[in-house]
């Protein structure tokens, strides 16, 4: 459990930050950077759900999205040590789970005749900010798994892969299943 009695504590104003192993980083750090940019992706989420309400299922599954995002965040501020007990981890099953939730969503969907521009219904926009926002994320972790030293879960790089699929589906969701996509048309405006 996680108990927060004072949000300041001003050992932060060196610019360094406490991983939850208790190693202080830099802020710039690119572990910092990793989970600050999961941290983004949760709330561009949170701004995605208030445009959810009438999609209870969809609602539901950001919902979960959200609270595994944060176990993400907490799996990569404890880096993996030889000889320390494992913290939380995301796991093979939360992958899984997404990628069922992908395949429900997408079973729904009207074919693709062309790329999909962000838009469409307010859901939708906010949904393709959070799909970018992941592939950002995606990109600082996978940089940091592949600094010597530093150890990054499998799982949650596969996370972050099958989450911005999913957000890219659920985009669609949100647009009437695809009616409401907004397409690509390439050349258009020459």
């Amino acid at each position: 459990m996680v108990v927060l009695n004072r949000i300041y504590t001003k050992t932060g104003d060196d610019g360094t930050t406490a991983l939850g192993s208790g190693e202080r980083r830099p802020k710039y750090d690119l572990r910092i950077e990793a989970y600050g940019t999961v941290d983004e992706t949760n709330a561009a989420i949170g701004v995605v759900r208030l445009h959810t309400q009438d999609a209870p299922e969809l609602h539901a599954m950001l919902g979960r999205i959200q609270n595994d995002l944060f176990d993400l965040g907490a799996d990569l501020a404890v880096p993996e040590r030889d000889g320390k007990a494992e913290r939380l981890r995301v796991v093979a099953s939360q992958v899984e789970r997404l990628e069922r939730d992908i395949d429900a969503l997408n079973d729904k969907l009207a074919p693709l005749t062309s790329f999909v521009l962000p838009g469409g219904t307010p859901a939708a926009a906010h949904l393709h900010v959070a799909r970018t926002i992941c592939r950002m994320a995606e990109r600082v972790i996978v940089e940091l798994a592949a600094r010597p030293g530093e150890q990054v879960s499998a799982a949650g790089i596969q996370y972050m892969n099958r989450l911005s699929d999913f957000l890219f589906v659920a985009s669609r969701a949100a647009n009437g299943n695809g009616a409401g996509d907004v397409l690509w048309v390439p050349g258009q405006n020459r």
